[in-house]
């Protein structure tokens, strides 16, 4: 008989012996079996709401603004000057929206500005945006609680946040009155009239941002057609990866220019993804812990239990080597079986709530006060499925090591008189 043969046989009847010890103690073995499957259903479904949530707030973060990518002028995202310009914009915006008509795009200029109304001043930034396209890459427009949106592309007029007009002490149908400077260092001003207030819910944006139609920016400020950004916006955030390619493409014609992504754009978002998930996963160390705890005590109940008969076999010749295996794979079966189980469930559970949704107390207020979804779809996919799972499992065995070690510390004659 050749050699790795018989080692299939040995480890083959080790597994038999494996399984029918784990149900020697049925409701023991399914007191452990079911922490890990509670466990497991649970991981799956808190894992993969928190990747469907994490999806959510990159979307509603970059659909607040920023757009998931942006055209610029190489070195005005560092430092953002207004001669950093991109020359003829809305026609390069118009090129881009042919080439990619499954993106929403919009071009804009920025500056820098003291803004006055007939008792206050303050420093903002006031945003040029084309109010037939803007719509389509930020939420602001929807978010116009009194008066309206712009709808001329030269018209004189301004949306401005409601902590601005709070300060200014304005209201729809006042007038603003803005000085800066031009393309080229030249004074710029002019007089505006309210046309709407937005509120988005966060004070450093109701407070510092202000938009006028582009055609009535370039105009004020010199511009001569030109302007700073080309904002995008797709319905799939995973699309973005397949658009950077061709549109790098598209934009490398002019070499002056450049393609930003939401993580270059945005780095806080992803820091504060990745403090948000270490800080879960300390909670779901917690548990899993718990889990690996329980193994660990039905496993070293399993072996005090059986010291007599481990005695026995290792009197026989049995080395405890094999002993402590068929430990290990007693502990390997029973955790295959928490997370075969816990994974199926888990996956059952959250596959519903990813079709149908899942929503927090109070959210559909929260909704519809910031122009949000009122509900989260966790994002079921192999990675959120199994992760939890395997982790449990990994600990499982882990925990299985130090009551196998104990039978490297047996002496037959001592372990069979054991009790």
């Amino acid at each position: 008989m050749k050699p790795n043969s018989g080692r299939r046989r040995a480890f083959g009847l080790s597994l038999r012996l494996a399984w029918r010890n784990i149900w020697r103690q049925k409701r023991r073995t399914w007191l452990t079996a079911l922490a890990m499957i509670f466990s497991n259903i649970l991981l799956v479904f808190m894992i993969s709401l928190q990747f469907g949530s994490y999806d959510m707030m990159i979307n509603n973060t970059l659909r607040m603004f920023s757009g998931q990518i942006q055209v610029q002028r190489d070195g005005y995202h560092e430092n953002q000057k207004m001669r950093q310009v991109i020359p003829a914009i809305s026609e390069l915006a118009s090129g881009i929206r042919e080439r990619f008509p499954q993106a929403s795009v919009a071009a804009r200029a920025n500056a820098f500005v003291l803004v006055s109304s007939q008792e206050r001043s303050f420093g903002t930034r006031i945003v040029g945006v084309e109010p037939g396209h803007e719509p389509g890459v930020s939420t602001i427009p929807g978010l116009v609680r009194e008066g309206r949106y712009l709808d001329n592309p030269d018209a004189a007029e301004i949306v401005i946040g409601s902590v601005m007009a709070r300060n200014l002490k304005v209201a729809v149908g006042d007038e603003l009155t803005f000085l800066g400077s031009g393309r080229e260092g030249s004074f710029a001003a002019g007089v505006v009239t309210v046309a709407g207030i937005f509120d988005s819910g966060s004070m450093d944006l109701d407070r510092s941002l202000a938009e006028v139609p582009l055609g009535y920016f370039q105009e004020a400020f010199d511009m001569r057609g030109s302007g700073h950004v080309i904002a995008l916006l797709l319905d799939d955030l995973n699309a973005v990866d397949g658009l950077l390619t061709p549109l790098k493409a598209l934009v490398g014609e002019r070499e002056e220019l450049i393609v930003l992504d939401w993580e270059t754009l945005t780095p806080g978002l992803k820091q504060a993804i990745q403090a948000d998930m270490t800080s879960a996963w300390f909670m779901y160390g917690v548990l899993i812990v718990l889990v690996a705890f329980s193994v660990l005590n039905t496993q070293l109940m399993s072996v005090l239990e059986r010291t007599r008969e481990f005695g026995v076999i290792m009197a026989l010749g049995i080395r405890p080597r094999r002993l402590a295996l068929l430990v290990l794979l007693e502990t390997f079966l029973m955790a295959l079986l928490g997370l075969l189980i816990g994974a199926l469930l888990g996956g059952l559970v959250t596959g519903y709530f990813a079709s149908a949704g899942f929503a927090y107390p109070g959210m559909d207020q929260m909704a519809e006060k910031f122009n949000m979804p009122a509900v989260i779809f966790p994002a079921l996919d192999p990675l959120s499925v199994m992760l939890g799972p395997s982790v449990v499992f990994i600990f499982c065995l882990f925990a299985a090591i130090y009551p196998a070690l104990k039978l490297y510390g047996l002496r037959p004659v001592d372990a069979m008189r054991a009790v």
